[in-house]
């Protein structure tokens, strides 16, 4: 039977950090009691972006929430910041918290797979869209662009950049002028910037990550193959309005995977398990309370909802 998820707002968020392997501070929010389960945030996201979802799991899961870097309580990137950064961040974490189960959101999610293939004590990963490319040109070409916006300090113009080159612009805005948007984005931060507390975490401060995000996404494309040996069970979540580009890479995951669920939530998109907010108007209650269900009902051995889903395992 699948879970009833209620949210528990009231319950208060710890807070805690790790030392990561080249000796940057990893922050992390913390929340719930029982097993362990680490939570990892997507791109232009922190570990406050999925309070919604950490509070609906912790009447059975002690939830994790790090910052990933250059977020809120985590340290900086580092020059040579990759894939290999990313899971030894998540690895001071798990080490902590004595976690063998991980969630992960897109670029999260990434790390998420990758970490699941190189750290033995990882024996369940549940991960929503994850950002595994079949082929990374396309969508990480932007990335020198970006590079040059952000470096003469054209924030706003890097963001489109960015929305542009991961296809996340609507229809809508496709007809729009570049220039327009961007200086639309540009007046939003600075609104946002009059308006936000000294630790807040901005539009303004998280452009920066974007680059890293691209980083990564480039280093892990056309890498599928590295995931047949993988041997910890699977949830492998999508949404039918999700991110188009990433569904391919999912079928195939789907079908290398030796131990994979697989469900896809008819309506759902790409931000659909993330906490709502300005930059993620359709984070609802009511589909994270979905999603939470989903991913307790794996964490806890009970078999994921059929409707919708998929579910395969072989050996």
């Amino acid at each position: 039977m699948k879970p009833t998820m209620t949210s528990n707002a009231n319950l208060k968020m710890a807070t805690g950090s790790v030392v990561s392997r080249d000796g940057t501070r990893i922050g992390y929010l913390k929340v719930g009691r029982g097993p362990s389960v680490v939570l990892l945030h997507g791109s232009m996201e922190s570990a406050g972006s999925h309070t919604l979802l950490a509070q609906m799991l912790a009447d059975a899961y002690t939830v994790y929430l790090p910052d990933r870097r250059g977020r809120g309580g985590s340290g900086p990137h580092r020059p040579d910041h990759g894939i290999h950064t990313e899971v030894e961040d998540l690895e001071a974490v798990i080490n902590e918290s004595g976690a063998q189960m991980v969630f992960g959101v897109s670029a999260g999610g990434l790390v998420c797979l990758e970490a699941v293939r190189r750290l033995p004590a990882i024996r369940k990963v549940a991960v929503y869209e994850p950002a595994l490319l079949m082929d990374g040109t396309r969508h990480t070409a932007w990335l020198s662009r970006f590079d040059e916006e952000m470096a003469r300090g054209d924030v706003g113009a890097a963001l489109i950049t960015s929305m542009y080159g991961l296809e996340l612009a609507p229809s809508l805005l496709k007809v729009v002028p570049r220039r327009l948007l961007a200086a639309l984005t540009n007046k939003a931060m600075n609104s946002e910037d009059r308006k936000a507390g000294p630790d807040a975490i901005t539009m303004r401060k998280l452009a920066p990550t974007i680059h890293y995000e691209g980083v990564i996404l480039a280093e892990m494309s056309g890498s599928i193959d590295l995931f047949r040996d993988v041997r910890a069970e699977v949830l492998l979540m999508g949404g039918s309005k999700g991110l188009g580009f990433l569904a391919p890479a999912r079928d195939a995951l789907a079908a290398r995977l030796p131990h994979c669920r697989r469900v896809e939530f008819p309506g759902l998109d790409h931000g659909a398990s993330s906490d709502p907010s300005n930059t993620n108007p359709s984070g609802k209650p009511d589909i994270v309370a979905q999603v939470a269900g989903e991913i307790a009902a794996f964490f806890g051995g009970r078999e994921v909802s059929a409707s919708g889903s998929q579910f395969r395992s072989h050996s």
